[in-house]
C-alpha cells in the first residue's frame, strides 16, 4: 500500500482564503469589528452578573454593525442572510453571547421578518435591530418540545373587541426554556393554536408584550426563571404562562394566515399541515446557525488541543535524552487528526448549506425548500454530535490541564452540550432527513409525525430518492474514473471513495424501504411499523449525511488553486473518508463491500495519514481564522509562543 505523498509545506494564506469562502468579507469584517472589544465570556461570574454582562456585550455587537446583516435593505438591514449566519458562527468563543444574539436577531427578529408583513416590519424591525426591543421566541412547551404541531397554548379571537386572547390552559402548555424570558425580553413571538369562530386553524405566531418599560411583567403574564444551567448561564432562560392575555388583531404575524375583523380566517395555503410546515421552513436559519456555531466550537477546541500537543512532552525517547512531544505519538494523532479532518469536511458542507439558504430566499420551489430543510436537519445533528465528541476528546487529550477552567475546554463542553437537543432534537431531526429520502411521493407527506408517515408507507410503494449536491457533475466524473476494486491502492482513489459512500446509502435506503413494505399489511399498526424500524431510519439518515459531507469536501478541494495546499486537503479528505469507513467497517464487511484484507489496509492507511498530516496539524487548524480574542487558554497561547520561538531558532540555523 502506497500512501500518497504530502507536501512539506502548503500555502496557509491560500487555505485561509478558501475556508473563508463566499462570505470572506463578512468574516474579515467580524474579525476586525470584534478586535479590541471586550467580549470575553463571563463564565466566572455569578448568574445575574453573567446575564448583565452578556446583555452589555449584545449592545456592543449592535455598535459593531454586524447585527443588521440578515434584515431587509428596506428597513435598514443589509439583506445578507448567509452573512448573518456566518457572523453568528464567528461568535463561537462566547457561546452565551452567540445564543442570546441568535435569539434576538435570528429567532425573534427572523420570525418577525419571515412570518410578519409590512405592518410588523415598519413598526418593529428598527427597534429589534438596535436592541431597543429585546425579544423572545416562545415556541417550546413543557409538554411539547419536538412536537410543535400539537402545542397547547391557544390564541382565541374575540370579534367583539377585535383581539386575540392568548392563554395557557394547563401546566404542560407553559412556554419552557425560552431564551431572554427570565430577565431581558419585553416581547415574544408566541406560537399558539389559532381559534376563531370555534374553528381551529393550527399553529400560528403572534407578537405578545411581556414587560413594561421598567421591566415588570404585564398583567396576565407570569414569568419564572429556569435557574442556573450546566452552561450558557449568560442566557436568561425562563418559563412563561399566559392568563387570558389580550393582544390586538394586528399582533398576528399574518404572512401565511390572517383573521378579518369579523373573525373570518383566510390563508394563501389551504392545507393546514402544509401551511404549518411552510411557516416552520421560513425559520430554518436558526438551525443552520447552530450547526455552524457547533462546528466553530469544535475548531476552537482542536486549536487548543493541537497547540498544546505540539509542545507538551511526555516520556523520554530512548537514546535521545529528550522527552517525546505528545503529538508524535500515534495514539494522540488518532485522537485529534480524524476529528480535524471531519471539521474540514463539515466546514465545506456548512458553507454549501449556507449558500443554498441564501440563494433560495426568493425561491418558490417547494421541493428545493424541503431538500434544504432536510439537509439543514442532518448537518445540524451530525455537526453538534461531532462538537460534543470532539470537545470531550480534546479535553482528554490535554490531560489535567484540559480540566482547568482557564483552559476553556470545560466551558466549551458545558456550553455546547445542549446543542444536540435545541433547535431540534438530533434524533428527531434525523427522522426528518429519512422522511425526505424514503419516497418518490414526497409531496403527499403532509405530516412529519411518525404515524402519518407510516400510514402513507403502508398504502404506497416506497422507493428511495437520493438528494444530490451541487457538486454532482464533478462527483460523477470522479466516480466514473475510479479503478477496479482489486487495485491495491484503490482506497485512496476519490472516485472509489465516492462510489463506496453512495453505494452504502443506496443499500441502506433500499433495505429500509423493503423492511417497511414487508411490515405493512392489512392489519398492521402504522405506529408499530415505523417504531420498529427506527434504528434503520436513523442509520439511513446518518449515511446520507456522510455522503453529502464528502461531496462538499471534494467540491471544496476542487476550488483550491495552489497545488501543494490542494494536496494537503486531499490527504485530509482521505483521512475523513477512511476513518469513517473504519468506524463502520462492520457494515462494510457484513455487506461484502470490503474484505478482511482491505479492512486491515484501511486501518493501516488511517495510521499512515495521521503521520503524514502531523507536521501540518497546527497550521491546518489555524487556517480556520478563529478570531484571536476567543483563544485565552494558557496551554494554547503559551504553546504558540514556544512554537514560534522554536521556528525562529530553526530558521536561524
Amino acid at each position: 500500500m502506497d500512501v500518497p505523498k504530502t507536501p512539506a509545506a502548503f500555502d496557509r494564506a491560500e487555505l485561509a482564503e478558501l475556508l473563508d469562502g463566499r462570505w470572506a468579507q463578512v468574516r474579515t469584517h467580524v474579525r476586525r469589528a470584534l478586535a479590541g472589544v471586550d467580549l470575553s465570556p463571563g463564565d466566572h461570574l455569578d448568574t445575574e452578573s453573567h446575564r448583565a454582562r452578556t446583555l452589555e456585550q449584545l449592545h456592543l455587537l449592535v455598535e459593531s454593525g454586524i447585527t443588521g446583516l440578515g434584515f431587509p435593505l428596506s428597513h435598514g438591514g443589509q439583506g445578507d442572510t448567509g452573512g448573518s449566519v456566518v457572523s453568528l458562527e464567528m461568535l463561537s468563543g462566547n457561546l452565551s453571547l452567540m445564543v442570546k444574539a441568535g435569539v434576538q436577531w435570528g429567532l425573534f427578529g427572523g420570525a418577525v421578518v419571515a412570518l410578519g408583513t409590512d405592518r410588523h416590519h415598519d413598526r418593529y424591525l428598527a427597534q429589534i435591530m438596535n436592541l431597543e426591543l429585546p425579544g423572545c421566541f416562545a415556541m417550546t412547551e413543557t409538554g411539547h418540545g419536538s412536537d410543535v404541531q400539537h402545542l397547547r397554548t391557544t390564541a382565541t379571537y374575540d370579534p367583539a373587541t377585535e383581539e386575540f386572547v392568548v392563554h395557557t390552559p394547563h401546566e404542560a402548555a407553559r412556554k419552557e426554556y425560552i431564551g431572554n424570558a427570565a430577565r431581558d425580553g419585553r416581547m415574544a413571538v408566541v406560537f399558539a393554536q389559532l381559534i376563531t369562530g370555534g374553528d381551529r386553524h393550527g399553529v400560528h405566531a403572534l407578537l405578545v408584550p411581556l414587560r413594561d418599560e421598567r421591566g415588570n411583567p404585564l398583567p396576565g403574564v407570569h414569568i419564572e426563571d429556569c435557574g442556573r444551567k450546566a452552561g450558557l448561564n449568560g442566557v436568561d432562560n425562563g418559563r412563561i404562562t399566559f392568563d387570558h392575555v389580550r393582544v390586538p388583531r394586528e399582533a398576528l404575524l399574518n404572512r401565511y394566515g390572517d383573521v378579518e375583523a369579523d373573525g373570518t380566517y383566510a390563508s394563501p395555503i389551504a392545507n393546514e399541515s402544509k401551511r404549518f410546515f411552510t411557516m416552520l421552513g421560513t425559520l430554518i436559519r436558526g438551525r443552520i446557525s447552530v450547526a455552524g456555531t457547533a462546528g466553530g466550537a469544535a475548531k476552537l477546541a482542536l486549536r487548543i488541543a493541537l497547540r498544546y500537543a505540539g509542545v507538551r512532552r511526555q516520556f523520554e525517547r530512548p537514546g535521545t535524552g529528550e522527552e517525546t512531544v505528545v503529538l508524535d505519538y500515534l495514539a494522540h494523532q488518532r485522537k485529534l487528526l480524524p476529528a480535524l479532518a471531519k471539521s474540514f469536511a463539515l466546514h465545506f458542507a456548512q458553507e454549501e448549506l449556507v449558500s443554498t439558504l441564501h440563494d433560495m430566499q426568493s425561491s418558490d420551489d417547494a421541493r428545493a425548500q424541503r431538500e434544504l430543510e432536510s439537509r439543514a436537519a442532518g448537518l445540524k445533528a451530525v455537526t453538534t454530535w461531532h462538537a460534543t465528541h470532539t470537545i470531550q476528546t480534546c479535553r482528554e487529550a490535554c490531560g489535567g490541564a484540559g480540566y482547568l477552567a482557564e483552559n476553556q475546554l470545560p466551558q466549551l463542553k458545558a456550553d455546547t452540550d445542549v446543542f444536540t437537543t435545541f433547535e431540534g432534537d438530533n434524533t428527531v431531526l434525523l427522522q426528518l432527513v429519512a422522511k425526505g429520502l424514503l419516497t418518490n411521493y414526497k409531496d403527499q407527506f403532509d405530516d412529519i409525525g411518525t404515524l402519518g408517515m407510516a400510514r402513507f408507507v403502508a398504502d404506497q410503494f416506497v422507493g428511495a430518492v437520493i438528494e444530490r449536491t451541487a457538486a454532482r457533475p464533478l462527483v460523477q466524473r470522479l466516480a466514473d474514473a475510479a479503478p477496479g476494486r482489486d487495485d491495491e491502492n484503490v482506497i485512496f482513489d476519490r472516485g472509489w471513495q465516492l462510489r463506496l459512500f453512495d453505494d452504502r446509502e443506496k443499500h441502506v435506503l433500499d433495505g429500509l424501504a423493503r423492511r417497511l413494505r414487508r411490515a405493512t399489511g392489512k392489519d398492521a399498526d402504522p405506529f408499530e411499523v415505523f417504531n420498529n424500524a427506527q434504528d434503520h431510519v436513523l442509520r439511513a439518515a446518518r449515511v446520507h449525511v456522510d455522503r453529502v459531507v464528502l461531496e462538499a469536501f471534494v467540491a471544496g478541494i476542487e476550488r483550491c488553486r495552489d497545488r501543494d495546499t490542494a494536496a494537503v486537503l486531499e490527504r485530509l479528505c482521505d483521512l475523513y473518508v477512511l476513518s469513517t469507513v473504519e468506524e463502520d467497517r462492520a457494515w462494510f464487511l457484513e455487506h461484502e463491500r470490503l474484505n478482511s484484507r482491505r479492512a486491515k489496509s484501511v486501518t493501516e492507511a488511517v495510521n499512515a495519514l495521521c503521520g503524514r498530516l502531523r507536521p501540518h496539524a497546527v497550521d491546518l487548524v489555524e487556517s480556520f481564522g478563529i478570531p484571536e480574542q476567543w483563544l485565552t487558554a494558557p496551554i494554547a497561547t503559551g504553546a504558540e509562543a514556544r512554537r514560534q520561538q522554536a521556528q525562529r531558532a530553526h530558521d536561524e540555523g
